[in-house]
């Protein structure tokens, strides 16, 4: 069978992270997100696989390649031009994206499931398939059920007694909310889709294909399941994500590395002597890292790959990507430090370089660190060493 992972997006609101890294290669826990999308579809036969990309496209094609080794077909629809010898990302929308593939090739010929690729799931497909048949439907949206507290953060979806879509809300405040029902941006559809939805133009499957379908009365369901979706489309929900996988609340990811003491994780060559560091698990520390003594860790805390945590700092609660430099006595409470950034675990951030902190907070790659300036050394001291955690 056949499906199509929406990998083109900018990804503007898990930014800064995705100035970098399209968002189909965030990782949970040294795993591309994608790459769990690919295992899922595999499981439930879904193995020719089109992947739309525009956005930073060559980091999802060299990294996943032709699938050969998920045990996939993977083709690549580039949405873009080049523009002055440069490559320019030019998305066309999640529905647009679909359409140009089969303009330049009918590929979709039968029942084909669409994902999005920023999204840790473990639905059914087969059962959803099976409904989706069942019901005759030409398109079948996947929903699931949130509190109410929650539906503002989300589009909901308004469907009749026989589950056809009648409406949609977009993130309406709770007391306008007429369903608890949200899009979880699963969908699947009939080639027949494609008679809807115009050639050469952006167009999207949420704002302009949906409400089309509910307009003209076409067959049109929602199908609410109860299964396992921890989206990732804003930094606060990639914070919460990382801490649901340390506390084992995410099913079908298991944390990497060897368990070196109760709810501590680590992995290669771990340089660290654990009896002259605080620490509190849950936490994950990728190989090839230094922890120096005196370290305070407290979880859940993810420290990735050949960083260093030096004397005297503390990572409470915090997610620090690959080849960080956590500088003596730098205090990160709920941060995720990423490259030059620090971002806080409602999505605000600051540039480290900028804001010229990048001795305190740096690449551990660095050879030129040597000791702080006087100047240095004053700041730290009339800001505090805890400036990273407070904000200021």
């Amino acid at each position: 069978m056949k499906a199509m992972i929406l990998a083109a997006g900018k990804g503007t609101r898990v930014q800064p992270i995705t100035h970098v890294i399209p968002k189909p290669m965030i990782p949970i826990l040294q795993k591309p997100v994608m790459e769990f999308l690919l295992e899922l579809l595999k499981e439930h036969g879904f193995t020719e696989v089109m992947v739309n990309v525009s956005h930073l496209a060559e980091e999802i094609e060299n990294y996943f390649r032709d699938g050969q080794r998920f045990g996939v077909e993977i083709a690549y629809s580039f949405e873009g031009r080049i523009q002055d010898g440069e490559l320019i990302g030019d998305a066309l929308g999640s529905a647009g994206g679909l359409k140009k593939i089969q303009d330049f090739q009918k590929f979709f010929d039968d029942t084909f499931v669409v994902l999005c690729g920023d999204a840790l799931i473990d639905l059914d497909l087969s059962k959803a398939v099976k409904s989706h048949k069942e019901n005759g439907a030409l398109a079948t949206l996947i929903t699931k059920n949130v509190p109410k507290d929650q539906v503002s953060s989300y589009g909901v979806v308004v469907s009749d007694d026989q589950n056809r879509v009648k409406a949609f809300q977009e993130k309406p405040t709770i007391d306008l909310a007429l369903s608890n029902n949200i899009n979880t941006g699963i969908y699947l559809f009939e080639p027949e889709i494609f008679d809807y939805i115009p050639s050469n133009q952006p167009y999207d499957i949420g704002a302009d294909l949906f409400p089309k379908l509910v307009e003209i009365g076409a067959p049109f369901y929602a199908l609410s399941m109860d299964f396992e979706w921890v989206d990732i489309g804003k930094v606060p929900d990639y914070w919460k994500a990382i801490r649901s996988v340390l506390l084992g609340e995410v099913r079908q990811v298991e944390v990497p590395g060897k368990e070196i003491r109760p709810g501590i994780f680590a992995g290669l060559n771990v340089a660290a002597n654990w009896d002259k560091i605080n620490v509190k698990g849950p936490v994950y520390v990728g190989g090839m890292t230094r922890i120096e003594d005196g370290t305070t860790i407290i979880g859940p805390s993810m420290i990735g790959p050949s960083c260093c945590i030096c004397e005297g700092s503390t990572i409470d609660n915090s997610i620090i990507f690959d080849y960080s430099r956590i500088g003596p006595g730098v205090q990160l409470v709920e941060k995720l430090v990423f490259g030059r950034y620090c971002v806080d675990k409602n999505g605000d951030h600051f540039d480290l370089q900028e804001a010229a902190l990048d001795w305190l907070i740096t690449d551990a790659r660095r050879q030129d660190l040597g000791e702080p300036s006087p100047q240095q050394k004053a700041m730290a001291e009339l800001l505090g060493t805890d400036l990273i955690s407070t904000g200021s």
